[in-house]
């Protein structure tokens, strides 16, 4: 299996002599190690990863036939079975050339990617950890329907602003959501029904992170903070609807998914009505087959990751450095490595996500107040940094922040609170010239 190039540089030195020779320099930090692409095109997402071995060729494409596939309601002879109520009719619907979505909501919404997961306090005995469906709801408001059904209600997103400004006098302005649902019977929402806002994450590199041990994110635990550093990350644990028992918690914005297999029958279920092997219709029979999720799981484990930028700029070097100082890298843990995987591609890679892949309490303003599995309502999963500043590249107004309210990466950093205030507040304190350095690292990743 092949292992990626160790960071650092090699000392050699000259035979018989003794004296030292230049420090040669090995390869560059590769963000998905062996898989990594060199695109920074609006592409770049959908690359399949660069040490595919050409014998997965055949099912990569077919994941992307998959992952492209437009459903309709049955009958058809071709991807029937939509709905009979759904958010999206595609993979691709959601997640535009393997990216994050657009905040846009309602009927002036020419493409909706957001969508609204909704539920009730209570526990239930069958769900151990498991969300209250909301009746006439379920887990997720599907606002749209095929022909002849009535979609269970309509949603409309509206936009809150606040202006501030960094010590130095330089002004901002960000922006919360504002939902508003209205069931189509006319019926009240439940008092007690909480909601929380969602916006696509990026499909790639997946595979990856699944493949990273889960004894290397235990390491990394910390939930009672022994070590004071005001970070207290932890793993989600969450049901596996087919082992029918709790695992780790590692995909969604909560970590709400144990593995992809489970995250990608959830979205074709919840997103688009569509039954699978994994959550199949009450009589145990399903729209689509076990081929075909797998096929659509393969295709977000072989995507390539792309590879950095400007790796040799002062000014990207200078802000890494702040990057570290601030305390961000606490939480983006920039390196981390695979253990044995299902591919040869995925194993054993020393990659750079930026995530530790754990749980943690971002504050009050960015919480939806829902727990998620064992995630409390102001807990969401460190996001994955690497492509971040091929978002807009990839697909221009797309947002960032798990309700995609941030425009732009400053944004987003300006929204974290809870552990990651510290680090925020930093931010908040640099100069112009270092708020704009730690933006340009950002945007090389």
């Amino acid at each position: 299996m092949r292992r990626a190039v160790m960071l650092g540089a090699l000392l050699l030195w000259s035979a018989g002599c003794g004296e030292e020779a230049p420090m040669v320099p090995l390869e560059p930090p590769r963000a998905g190690g062996a898989t990594t692409v060199d695109n920074r095109t609006s592409q770049a997402f959908a690359q399949p990863a660069a040490n595919l071995r050409p014998e997965y060729d055949r099912l990569h494409r077919a994941g992307d036939a998959a992952f492209a596939a437009i459903f309709v309601p049955a009958p058809s002879r071709v991807n029937p079975g939509l709905g009979p109520t759904y958010n999206n009719v595609s993979c691709n619907g959601c997640h535009l050339r393997n990216g994050r979505g657009m905040p846009v909501m309602g009927p002036t919404a020419q493409r909706t990617q957001l969508l609204v997961r909704v539920s009730l306090p209570e526990g239930v005995p069958d769900h151990p950890h498991g969300a209250v469906p909301v009746p006439g709801l379920g887990l997720q408001v599907r606002d749209q329907s095929i022909y002849g059904q009535v979609p269970p209600a309509s949603l409309t997103l509206s936009w809150v602003e606040r202006t501030g400004q960094y010590p130095d006098g330089t002004p901002y302005t960000l922006r919360s959501p504002s939902v508003r649902i209205v069931k189509s019977d006319g019926s009240a929402l439940p008092e007690d029904m909480m909601m929380s806002l969602r916006l696509p994450p990026p499909v790639f590199g997946l595979g990856l992170l699944e493949a990273v041990p889960i004894e290397a994110l235990r390491a990394l635990e910390d939930p009672d903070d022994r070590d004071g550093d005001g970070i207290s990350g932890r793993l989600n644990e969450v049901w596996d609807v087919a082992l029918r028992t709790l695992l780790p918690g590692r995909f969604g914005w909560k970590a709400n998914s144990p593995h992809l297999l489970q995250q990608s029958a959830e979205a074709y279920f919840n997103d688009m009505g569509i039954t699978s092997p994994l959550f199949p219709e009450p009589d145990g029979t399903h729209e689509i087959t076990a081929d075909i999720l797998q096929a659509a799981v393969f295709y977000s484990e072989s995507l390539g990751v792309p590879a950095r930028t400007a790796l040799e700029d002062p000014v990207v070097q200078r802000g890494e450095k702040l990057f570290r100082a601030l305390g961000c890298e606490s939480c983006h843990r920039e390196t981390l490595e695979t253990g044995e995987a299902a591919y040869e591609e995925l194993a054993f890679q020393r990659i750079h996500p930026y995530t530790d892949m754990l749980l943690h309490d971002m504050g009050p303003e960015l919480a939806d107040g829902r727990p998620d599995g064992a995630a409390t309502g102001t807990e969401w999963r460190t996001p994955a940094l690497w492509g971040l500043g091929l978002t807009h590249t990839v697909l221009p107004y797309s947002g960032f922040l798990h309700d995609g309210r941030a425009r732009t990466i400053e944004e987003a950093v300006l929204w974290h609170g809870g552990e990651a205030r510290t680090a925020r507040d930093g931010f908040h304190r640099l100069s112009a010239d270092d708020r704009a350095a730690v933006l340009k690292f950002l945007g090389s990743l």
